[in-house]
């Protein structure tokens, strides 16, 4: 196995990459569902968005769980799903001051 092979192949951190994936997915699935709920059709008050978003929000976090592990490293799980959830969070602040 050379030196360049052995750079590019994922990492095995799956601990770390679970614990990051669990916590700032888990931030990155409230964020967006937040902005659905603010944003989607029949605005805030809709009858049914309750129902609709308790639904959503655990199969957005389990898609960013299971997708997490597809990082190179700790480091890069990090470094994109943190930098995913500041973005959805200032989308999410804009819906609120917009609405």
């Amino acid at each position: 196995m050379t030196q360049a092979y052995r750079n590019q192949k994922i990492q095995p951190h799956w601990w770390s990459k679970t614990i990051i994936a669990l916590i700032l997915g888990l931030s990155l699935a409230y964020a967006l569902i937040g902005i659905f709920a603010w944003q989607g059709p029949g605005g805030i008050d809709a009858p049914v968005k309750v129902q609709f978003n308790m639904w959503m929000l655990c199969l957005l976090w389990l898609m960013i769980l299971s997708f997490s592990f597809m990082f190179k490293t700790r480091w890069s799980a990090l470094r994109y799903l943190g930098g995913a959830n500041l973005v959805a969070y200032l989308g999410y602040l804009a819906a609120r001051l917009l609405s």
